[in-house]
């Protein structure tokens, strides 16, 4: 099996490889727009498989992984912030409060495609206008869903409690990954 891993993220290069999979980096171009009429709890899983299908026709032997994260708070949906007020913002909506993290995972072969969506609820402690600075500053959470890492400062500081995988929310859902490709 070769796997092809389309993220750019180190984190999910950090992930995956910790799990002890080789695999190659691989991009993917395609515009992630979610259509009005899908659920924010959908639209981790819709992304996924958007990037999945804009790749190319897999060869035998080759398995894609795709995944994209979605934050959302009070159904609304928190994608990566543009610029410092946008981060600001999604910052203030976060803080003293339980939001989610779904983090969905789409692993393709020649043959056929297996998508699975994971979620995770985390509570934030409030969160001052001058730790949100602070975290914008020193960590710049630009490509980040909800403006923040859980692996950063504002999660260890900040997060009081949260209901579900660490590494769902960090971006990879390893026990999903690490079953399905056992299996395939």
């Amino acid at each position: 099996m070769k796997l092809l891993l389309a993220s750019q993220s180190p984190r999910r290069k950090e992930l995956l490889s910790s799990l002890g999979f080789d695999f190659e980096v691989v991009k993917i171009d395609c515009e992630e727009i979610v259509p009005e009429h899908i659920k924010v709890g959908e639209s981790a899983a819709y992304l996924s498989e958007l990037k999945a299908d804009a790749f190319r026709k897999l060869e035998e032997g080759e398995v894609l992984l795709t995944a994209d994260t979605v934050v959302a708070i009070d159904n609304q949906f928190l994608g990566k912030p543009k610029d410092k007020e946008e981060a600001t913002q999604m910052l203030k909506m976060l803080s003293g409060k339980i939001h989610q993290v779904y983090t969905a995972i789409t692993i393709k072969t020649l043959t056929k495609t297996i998508t699975q969506t994971d979620i995770a609820d985390v509570e934030f402690d409030n969160i001052t206008d001058d730790e949100i600075v602070y975290y914008i500053q020193h960590y710049k959470p630009f490509d980040k869903a909800g403006s923040y890492g859980i692996q950063e400062w504002l999660g260890m500081a900040k997060i009081r409690k949260m209901n579900g995988s660490f590494y769902t929310i960090m971006g990879l859902p390893t026990h999903l990954v690490y079953k399905i490709l056992r299996e395939i």
